[in-house]
């Protein structure tokens, strides 16, 4: 018990509480241009300070960090689903099936994955649901090689052979034995992907091929403060600084469910 990251799940639930129910706490506008309130240093009337238009960086940040969670979870959760998926039935069905799984990943990592990411959002006009279905189809490789190799540590079992000699139905034995001793390489490739969609995410959004205006997101807002970065330092720390809090705490819990994992297997 002592090892588990209290610290890092409590940031985790204080950002999403943050990001989804903050603005009943705080209900600023977070498009209101003011000209009279332009690149203010924080202060008590706004607590994260103001942008080059005037408008208030906590309300954005709260505003921008729902796009950013969501883009991330849902990426996390389609890759890791993709992975789950094709990494267990390589690992089960051998063969063919092995063969087209490894030929089909060595495709995909044969370019390096942000540059695909770049490619592919040059073509395609960014949204949120784009971004989703961009990042997860180009981050579940990584996933899928560690559930193919685990899948045939179990096929090896002698009761996964006596199902098969015993002529269970393929898809029974994939979903009632392998999906609970795959689980935890899931939720573990699951919370490192978030933080990795988020950082997907805000790199694209801060090259400008990331969310479009007037949606925003943490990246974009770190983007709009780099050409003020030495006179409006806040401007890019405060959404720099939700990417980094949410990414660090969920390798954190990504790194305890992987030591937990093993313990298990060595046992």
């Amino acid at each position: 018990m002592k090892n588990i990251p209290f610290f890092s799940i409590f940031i985790l639930i204080f950002i999403f509480f943050f990001v989804f129910f903050g603005s009943y706490f705080y209900p600023t506008n977070a498009y209101l241009l003011d000209a009279d309130s332009i690149l203010l240093a924080p202060s008590s009337q706004h607590i994260f300070g103001t942008d080059r238009l005037g408008r208030d960086i906590l309300a954005r940040v709260i505003d921008g960090g729902k796009i950013s969670i969501i883009i991330g979870v849902g990426s996390a959760f389609i890759a890791s689903f993709i992975g789950l998926l094709l990494g267990s039935m390589a690992g089960y069905f051998k063969g063919f099936i092995d063969k087209s799984f490894i030929i089909l990943v060595d495709l995909f990592l044969t370019f390096p994955t942000f540059f695909l990411l770049l490619a592919l959002v040059s073509y395609i006009n960014a949204s949120s649901l784009v971004l989703i279905l961009i990042i997860s189809l180009t981050g579940w490789m990584s996933t899928a090689r560690l559930i193919r190799s685990e899948s045939f540590k179990i096929t090896s079992q002698p009761y996964i052979k006596i199902l098969n000699i015993a002529k269970v139905n393929k898809l029974k034995i994939l979903f009632k034995y392998y999906t609970p001793l795959l689980a935890p390489i899931y939720f573990t490739s699951f919370t490192f992907g978030v933080g990795g969609a988020i950082l997907a995410e805000s790199g694209l959004s801060f090259l400008g091929l990331g969310i479009v205006a007037p949606q925003m997101s943490w990246g974009t807002i770190l983007s709009s403060g780099k050409e003020v970065i030495e006179i409006a330092w806040w401007v890019s720390f405060f959404p720099g600084l939700m990417i980094f809090l949410v990414t660090f705490s969920l390798i954190n819990i990504s790194n305890y469910l992987q030591q937990l994992t093993n313990q298990k297997q060595i046992q």
